[in-house]
């Protein structure tokens, strides 16, 4: 097929509709190209390109049999979603793919109808199909429902509170289980095990061998007969392999099927459509299908920043050798600590490498635990952990540590145990938008008795802070940054800072207000302050390294410059900003002006760090016009 004609079938795609006249050889070469668009939007973009590489089969035949979006189609978590996006409207925006004001790397219902359900998160999929199958049957109405789900999210509990329930109530509902064997970090628990050993069980195996050698030994029509067989060898493995543990939950189970088969996906799809009940499709893909460093690395190409197409490498963004990212520095931290320490284990969310947790495991292997999509699991894991004396680091994303926050109230908090939430991508996140920002974490816990909530200013202070966090013997959450640090010079010597004590990093001469600031707004909240200098405008700098507990000694002491100006990049609402403004009420200083700068009510969009730290007023311009406002007022 020419480079032209592959080209030709693509610019004839918009919608679903143009490629369900489409031939079975069309469909191939339409696959090709879609991989092509990926493969280039995602060198130039960065994005989540192995997991959607290796479902373009898969999605292609879902929208040639079912009628979408009449039909709900329903991506979990959305990773492998890039196909769906180009043949839905959007292929003329997908250069676009999560910059500031193009579309998002998620599905998303308010870019298209056929975006059903919002995701971001894993495990959500089958309970939004289950509730839309209930609303359907409300409504007295005739569509069908596909929910597409991988083995990796298969580890979320919720996934499986979603099995229990729509196995049970016998609505008409499919479920996709897309198996490529690998999430973002190699997988774990029962299920991984059991999809594994029904892919590579001795006797399927031992079976399909013998097969193929008795049908190539037969003369003449031998290769005749084994190509037949490969076309029949999905519903084989059914008779071999039946899903028992989902037909035991309520499903029909079919599979495992090659999820590369367009032609042979499109026939299973035909004949499942109109089975009643629940139905669990299972099929098997390469994550990175069709470029080969993706194939060969899916980890890495999971969620990739910019690289060369030639080489597979990423572009170089010009970090320096002296600015470690706070990941890398969190990573080596820990290490040294569980080094003089032997009850300090560490616990990852199926994010061993995204965490930094990788050195760790290398090294303590027997201290380690990932335990799957499963952070409400991992969370009162760390609690059974610290009951037996163990001080455990339980490094989850902060938009991810969301889905624990009873676990953190219940069985880490109130029992006042020594469990450290190691929180990576507080604030802003970039390109993977609202569904990952992690800006409520300052809100959410503050409120929750017992715990000590602090964010350093800079990567050397992060190593300091790790210490204090395990040797407080108390809950602890520490939230720092995406991204490569200031530069700050790492101290040797890692110690403990004093529980609740900020520390004043700017204070020229009759400074006439406080900037208060938190974690990653403090060395912007500096630079303000000497842009301001420069102006004759004297600022006091406080970098607060607490949200709870506060130096109120601290504090009060800023309050009686009556001007007081607090930076977070959180939301605004129950943040840091609340918590002073708390503070200063309870010690009768109503007097004080204070004005909070952050996140206001609203679910900050896809957009670069920078862009969104402009956008909100919390970088350097922002806060230092923000000062500029304030004192002339008057006030």
């Amino acid at each position: 097929m020419s480079e032209i004609k592959k080209k030709s079938i693509l610019s004839g795609v918009n919608f679903p509709e143009d490629i369900r006249h489409l031939s079975r050889m069309e469909l191939i070469d339409l696959a090709d190209e879609i991989r092509e668009i990926m493969i280039e939007t995602v060198s130039k973009r960065g994005g989540h390109l192995a997991s959607s590489l290796g479902t373009v089969e898969l999605t292609l035949a879902l929208h040639y049999v079912f009628d979408t979006p009449r039909d709900r189609l329903i991506w979990d978590v959305g990773h492998q979603a890039y196909a769906h996006k180009i043949i839905t409207g959007r292929k003329d925006r997908f250069d676009t793919l999560r910059q500031k004001g193009g579309i998002s790397g998620f599905p998303k219902r308010e870019e298209s109808p056929y975006d059903v359900f919002d995701v971001g998160h894993s495990g959500t999929s089958i309970s939004a199909a289950a509730g839309i199958a209930e609303a359907r049957c409300i409504k007295g109405e005739d569509f069908r429902i596909i929910a597409v789900i991988g083995d990796g999210s298969m580890s979320a509990g919720m996934a499986f509170e979603g099995l229990n329930w729509t196995g049970d109530r016998k609505k008409n509902l499919i479920i996709i289980l897309n198996d490529n064997e690998m999430c973002i970090s190699p997988n774990v628990g029962a299920l991984s095990s059991y999809l594994n050993r029904i892919m590579t069980g001795q006797t399927v195996t031992r079976i399909k061998n013998e097969v193929k050698i008795f049908l190539k030994s037969i003369p003449g029509i031998g290769q005749q007969m084994l190509k037949f067989s490969r076309q029949v060898e999905e519903s084989l493995k059914t008779f071999f392999v039946p899903g028992a543990i989902f037909e035991e939950l309520g499903f029909t189970y079919v599979g495992p099927l090659e999820g590369h088969h367009i032609d042979h996906l499109i026939k299973m799809l035909e004949n499942v459509r109109n089975l009643e009940g629940p139905v669990l499709v299972h099929v098997v893909t390469q994550k990175g299908k069709g470029y080969k460093y993706a194939e060969d690395d899916p980890s890495r190409f999971h969620g990739i920043p910019p690289f060369d197409i030639e080489t597979g490498e990423p572009v170089s963004g010009g970090r320096s050798p002296a600015s470690p990212s706070y990941t890398s520095v969190f990573g080596r931290t820990v290490v040294a600590l569980a080094r003089e320490d032997k009850r300090i284990v560490a616990i990852t969310a199926a994010m061993s490498e995204g965490t930094g947790l990788d050195r760790f495991a290398a090294e303590f292997p027997n201290r380690f635990y990932d335990v799957g999509m499963a952070e409400q699991h991992g969370v009162t894991f760390a609690a059974g952990l610290a009951t037996q004396g163990f001080v455990p680091i339980v490094a989850i994303y902060s938009t991810f540590m969301q889905r624990a926050y009873d676990q953190i109230i219940h069985d880490v908090c109130l029992q006042k145990l020594p469990v450290v939430l190691a929180m990576d991508r507080g604030g802003f996140v970039g390109a993977d938008g609202p569904t990952h920002h992690g800006l409520f974490d300052f809100a959410f816990l503050r409120t929750v008795p017992n715990i000590v909530v602090m964010a350093p200013k800079d990567e050397n202070e992060l190593q300091h802070m790790l210490k204090t966090a395990v040797t407080c013997d108390c809950p602890v959450s520490l939230r720092y940054p995406r991204g490569k640090g200031v530069g700050a010079a790492l101290d040797e010597k890692v110690q403990a800072i004093p529980i609740g004590k900020g520390e004043i990093v700017f204070d020229p001469p009759e400074a006439a207000l406080a900037i208060v600031a938190i974690g990653a707004c403090v060395y912007p909240a500096l630079a303000a302050a000497e842009l301001l200098q420069a102006e004759g405008i004297s600022v006091r700098v406080i970098n607060a390294r607490f949200v709870k507990p506060l130096d109120a000694e601290l504090l009060c002491a800023a309050a009686k410059l009556n001007r007081i100006i607090t930076v977070e990049e959180n939301n605004l609402i129950g943040g840091f900003g609340s918590a002073v403004l708390e503070l200063f009420m309870e010690k009768g200083l109503i007097g004080v002006t204070v004005r909070r700068l952050g996140i206001p009510d609203e679910f900050a969009q896809h957009a670069t760090q920078k862009e969104l730290r402009r956008i909100y007023g919390i970088d350097t311009e922002g806060i230092a016009a923000a000062v500029r406002e304030m004192m002339g007022s008057g006030l």
